[in-house]
């Protein structure tokens, strides 16, 4: 009941409340997922922004404490780093689900078109960025595939002219450490940053925990003509990974909560990216950037969710360009244009080196001993892209954009073709892996959106965002098949999103309120033959919610909800009509901020995730959680502060994530109130 009354509370306010003062710019944010540029421009599409300040006092120990500040967003915690990612959407859990969302470090995709990875995020260095944007929805022309329902764009800091040295050491439960480090210094034309932490955390269930390193190092330079930014990114990541626990209500159950029934499963991953950014201010009020980058990834995981327990090994290397090249023409209306260019060669094995199993007790074998994939993939992805900003009045804009992309994957099978062992010996049961021949396939796809703004007065903007976006298929989904099925003929999956809000700005109280429209086409999934196939439907209605009110000189409120519906919207993928699995109506954050002194800061946040169905035919039920976490910040010198954090203050019992699979109860556990202190000292 209570959403039901602050929705239309907060639309009149910001419809009918008197503006206390002008200001030109109270309705806009500074971002650069919308063009690639910095620059202050008014979000036409839902944007929201976690800034370096907010990710500093977080203090995340995972990606999720921070983007449960996002409405309509919800980064499931898995075992130790990994996750899953929903954006206006549910938890996406296929082999190329993670194809929906574009993850970026300063604008380049962590992982290459065709190639995601459902943890991605853990080779970005959130830790240490001074800001994170997320566009819930497709992204814009600048995007192309995976932006299919949102971006998250991880912006690296910037060095400073002054130097400065900072260190900052944690410590918490489970034998938690975590050391953080970063310099800065240089001069008007040349700086220099590096930003570096590690992470040691021996695990709350039994035989889990991780060792995670990662650096940034950073130059920037300011020339007369050209101006340049360069980032090198590293991670490393040592995981002993915990499975789920079976059994209803598994969560609740004191002798399970720290069980581990994959005592064996591990994860290593290393990743490396290099980008160097250069633009110049061209004549006639022109403006020209291009981005040359290198990408590397390598992972080997132990897969404890199959029978045999089988190791899976992939990895990347990429080069690619990115350019856009903007055109002010006249005093109203600035263009944009460009060409991005991907070149990936990757590869794929997957071997069980335990004995030959069944899928069930009694059952035929169909897992062999040996090898049960061994490809490779050398990919092209090409694009152009054009749009444009019209400003004909100051209080209005409108902007459009298109983009038109191709995938191209040459495959190269390395054992033989078919769905036998490795040796060319049947399965007594049909073998469960299927390997197609050689293969060349192109995609061919566009995207586009069309917005518009009208400033109803100095402070409150009316937006209106059409926009339609695709994905192609991955290569896991395209090369990596089961069972008889030896091709495959599949569609680039699409949505068409259709949103409108409000955006206010006051001198104490910010808001913004969006309800969209979200269909999804294409679905590509598995049927119960184990063969991909395209075709699936999903219907999405919503609306999303942030607010920021400074109630007092000293105390403020921030607030970040949804509410949703999402239905399969044909009878491929479930019935239809019936709600998507893991995809709560109600999921909401607040915090509550109150400085008693000047030297301290204080924050309660409250986190909802709503009751949910965990499978498709919506005969589970997980009934959702609150809780509540406490961070403190202390200032002792301005060189020297301590802080402590309390998550999961009320030690609620609960479930990071649930499902239903196999006839059983799934849980990964949440873990009990924990709390982490820490010493910042800069030099």
């Amino acid at each position: 009941m209570r959403r039901t009354t602050t929705v239309p509370a907060i639309l009149a306010s910001l419809l009918l409340s008197p503006a206390p003062q002008a200001a030109d710019d109270k309705i806009e944010t500074l971002i650069v997922s919308a063009n690639r540029l910095e620059q202050r421009s008014p979000a036409l599409n839902s944007l929201s922004v976690i800034s370096g300040d907010e990710i500093n006092h977080v203090a995340s120990t995972h990606i999720n404490e921070l983007l449960n500040r996002a409405p309509g967003v919800w980064v499931s915690r898995g075992n130790g780093q990994e996750h899953l990612t929903a954006i206006r959407s549910g938890v996406l859990t296929g082999p190329g689900s993670c194809g929906a969302f574009y993850m970026a470090e300063d604008g380049i995709p962590l992982r290459a078109p065709g190639f995601c990875n459902v943890n991605q995020l853990f080779d970005a260095n959130t830790e240490q960025a001074a800001r994170i944007e997320v566009i819930r929805g497709p992204g814009t022309a600048v995007h192309g595939s995976n932006a299919l329902n949102g971006v998250i764009n991880v912006i690296s800091r910037a060095p400073t002219e002054t130097p400065s040295t900072r260190i900052n050491l944690e410590g918490g439960p489970h034998d938690y450490s975590r050391v953080k480090l970063q310099h800065s210094q240089g001069n008007a034309s040349h700086r220099i940053g590096i930003n570096a932490n590690g992470a040691h955390d021996g695990g709350y269930k039994d035989d889990s925990g991780f060792d995670q390193q990662k650096l940034q190092a950073r130059y920037d330079y300011s020339g007369s003509v050209w101006s340049a930014q360069s980032l090198l990114s590293a991670s490393n990541l040592n995981q002993e990974t915990a499975g789920f626990v079976q059994g209803l209500d598994a969560y609740k159950v004191s002798s399970l909560k720290k069980s581990n029934p994959n005592p064996e499963a591990y994860r290593d991953s290393s990743s490396a990216r290099f980008y160097s950014r250069w633009e110049r201010e061209g004549s006639q009020n022109t403006h020209f950037v291009v981005t040359p980058y290198l990408r590397y990834t390598d992972m080997a995981f132990l897969q404890h969710f199959l029978p045999g327990t089988p190791l899976e090994e992939n990895g990347q290397k990429s080069a690619g360009l990115q350019t856009i090249f903007f055109s002010d023409v006249g005093e109203h209306t600035r263009l944009h244009n460009g060409f991005d260019i991907d070149y990936t060669e990757a590869y794929l094995r997957e071997t069980q080196k335990g004995p030959s199993t069944s899928a069930f007790p009694g059952g035929p074998v169909i897992f062999p001993t040996g090898k049960h994939y061994d490809f490779e993939v050398d990919a092209l992805n090409t694009a152009w892209f054009a749009g444009g900003e019209w400003n004909p009045k100051p209080e209005r804009e409108l902007t459009a954009g298109v983009r038109y992309e191709i995938q191209r994957y040459a495959y190269d099978n390395k054992m033989l073709d078919g769905n036998t062992a490795a040796n060319g010996v049947p399965c007594p049961g049909s073998c469960r892996f299927s390997r197609p021949a050689d293969d060349t396939n192109s995609f061919y796809n566009w995207s586009g959106y069309i917005g518009a703004r009208e400033d109803l007065s100095d402070n409150v903007a009316a937006v209106l965002h059409v926009s339609h976006g695709f994905r192609a298929p991955q290569a896991s989904e395209m090369y990596r098949l089961q069972a008889s099925q030896l091709d495959v003929n599949l569609d680039s999956e699409e949505v068409r999103n259709y949103e409108a809000g409000l955006r206010g700005n006051w001198t104490q109280f910010n808001a913004a309120i969006t309800i969209y429209r979200l269909a999804k086409n294409n679905i590509i999934l598995q049927n119960s033959n184990r063969e991909n196939f395209s075709g699936g439907k999903t219907l999405r209605r919503g609306l999303e919610l942030e607010l920021d009110w400074r109630i007092l000189e000293n105390v403020s409120l921030g607030f970040q909800g949804s509410y949703s519906k999402t239905q399969f919207d044909n009878n491929v993928l479930g019935v239809e009509g019936n709600e998507v699995d893991t995809a709560p109506r109600q999921m909401a954050s607040a915090q509550l901020r109150w400085q008693p002194f000047s030297k301290t800061n204080t924050e309660l946040e409250w986190v909802h995730v709503g009751e949910h169905f965990i499978n498709a035919t919506n005969t589970a039920v997980y009934p959702g959680h609150n809780l509540l976490n406490l961070r403190v910040a202390q200032e002792i010198t301005p060189q020297l502060s301590v802080s402590l954090r309390v998550i999961n203050l009320s030690d609620e019992d609960y479930a990071e994530r649930a499902d239903f699979a196999f006839g059983n109860f799934r849980y990964f556990i949440g873990e009990p109130r924990s709390a982490y202190v820490g010493i910042s000292a800069e030099f």
